[in-house]
């Protein structure tokens, strides 16, 4: 039996069980996402969206559940510290009400889980939740199989006064989970929203992330992704934004866990006047590979969007950055910009980086560049000569280098995590701790 079989007698199996299952609309929805699954497998290289990024082996990958028990309240405990905010947890794709700390909410905003929402809301789900014909068959996948995540709604003019962070970690008994989350901001509404991908152990894992985005007219959210899944995981993810008129949208993906992660990212301006910053740091080492897949789309005139991604790699890792922007016929006066640099570690490690503009107007403003090289030996020398040896040097300029893409974080309990989660990675990272 071929993986893609293994895939589709799960869902024969789970489809009845899963939330919402009694909704027609929901039903039909899943069944056509898994009939499309089968029906193109996993992405190779044939596939333009793929061309460095094979998922080829998943055909003889097996995924079982880690060895040793998970002990997700002290998980949670060493991610939370002692930072408030709204939290809801989820363990091995399921909500865990008994770890979550939603907190009080301000008027007009509802936070649930996607399987209580799906009781309560469905309509809204309805509008919000996609269709299997959205993203490549990862994403389809996760159409049919997602059992959970989180529905976000909020009013006109609410807005959340701390982070709402969304942890999922990885469960003791199941091999895959399958998440997807949904945000629906009104109009003037603001949020931050976090997730957190952990896991322990070192069996091979998948998980499958949808994250979906609709921001009304002036809408204001910002996005934070740290993924710190074990080295033997599997991160197929997605995040897709829809901007009306006047909505800002900010994007930060950190990815320094898996074996494999690709993140596919893409925002559309469907109204005048939208911003959006997609803002991307990567840590690989060993043999991992990561992937970051991005689209702006400036459907919309006065349209304004800054997308920076930075790697760093080392061992005999592998970074891939592949960014399009397109600017329609009618988005006059459209400014894009659009940049990704990456810092070799070591001579086996490999970097693609790949801007791409693709523009139909004639009154615009767009720009695209990458770099792909070693740590300047001019800077290094300075170091030295300073006092630092040549271990230090290294690691100082090394996090120098990334350090700018963490600048871009603008709330500093937010930045802060996401230092000590980089720091966490480099090799000698609690001595740079004192330099810094």
């Amino acid at each position: 039996m071929s993986s893609i079989d293994t895939w589709v007698s799960e869902f024969r199996a789970r489809s009845a069980q899963l939330p919402g299952a009694a909704l027609p609309w929901l039903a039909a929805q899943r069944q056509h996402a898994i009939e499309r699954f089968a029906d193109e497998g996993w992405p190779t290289r044939r596939h333009p969206r793929w061309q460095h990024t094979s998922l080829a082996f998943m055909e003889q990958q097996e995924f079982a559940p880690a060895a040793q028990p998970v002990d997700a309240a002290a998980a949670l405990a060493a991610l939370r510290g002692d930072e408030t905010g709204h939290w809801l947890v989820f363990v091995g794709g399921r909500f865990a009400a008994s770890l979550s700390d939603i907190g009080p909410l301000p008027s007009g905003a509802l936070v649930l889980s996607l399987a209580e929402a799906l009781e309560s809301h469905s309509e809204d789900i309805e509008a919000a939740f996609g269709n299997a014909a959205d993203g490549d068959s990862p994403a389809a996948l996760n159409t049919a199989l997602a059992a959970d995540g989180a529905f976000v709604r909020l009013a006109p003019g609410v807005a959340l006064d701390a982070p709402l962070h969304l942890v999922s970690i990885a469960g003791a008994s199941e091999a895959s989970r399958h998440l997807r989350h949904l945000v629906v901001a009104g109009s003037g509404a603001q949020a931050t929203v976090v997730e957190h991908y952990i896991g322990g152990g070192q069996s091979a894992s998948l998980t499958t992330a949808v994250t979906r985005i609709m921001a009304e007219a002036d809408a204001r959210i910002t996005h934070l992704k740290l993924q710190q899944e074990a080295e033997q995981a599997i991160h197929l993810a997605s995040i897709a934004s829809v901007q009306a008129r006047g909505a800002h949208f900010a994007s930060h993906s950190l990815s320094f866990g898996a074996r494999l992660a690709r993140n596919d990212i893409r925002t559309r301006f469907d109204g005048e006047g939208c911003e959006a910053l997609l803002n991307g740091l990567y840590h690989v080492d060993g043999r991992r590979h990561v992937d970051h897949h991005t689209c702006i789309d400036h459907a919309r005139p006065l349209g304004n969007s800054r997308e920076f991604y930075r790697g760093l790699l080392d061992g005999q890792s592998r970074g891939v950055f592949t960014g399009r922007v397109v600017v329609a016929r009618d988005a006059q006066r459209s400014d894009a910009m659009q940049r990704c640099d990456n810092l070799l570690l070591s001579r086996q490690a490999e970097a693609d980086a790949r801007p791409e503009l693709e523009i139909y107007a004639d009154d615009v403003k767009c720009a695209h560049g990458a770099t792909v090289g070693e740590i300047d030996e001019d800077s290094l020398f300075y170091l030295q000569s300073r006092g630092l040896d040549e271990i230090h040097a290294r690691r100082l300029l090394t996090y120098a280098f990334a350090a700018e893409a963490l600048e871009r974080i603008e709330l500093m309990p937010l930045r802060s995590r996401a230092r000590a989660a980089l720091l966490a990675r480099l090799p000698g990272g609690e001595l740079l701790e004192e330099l810094l």
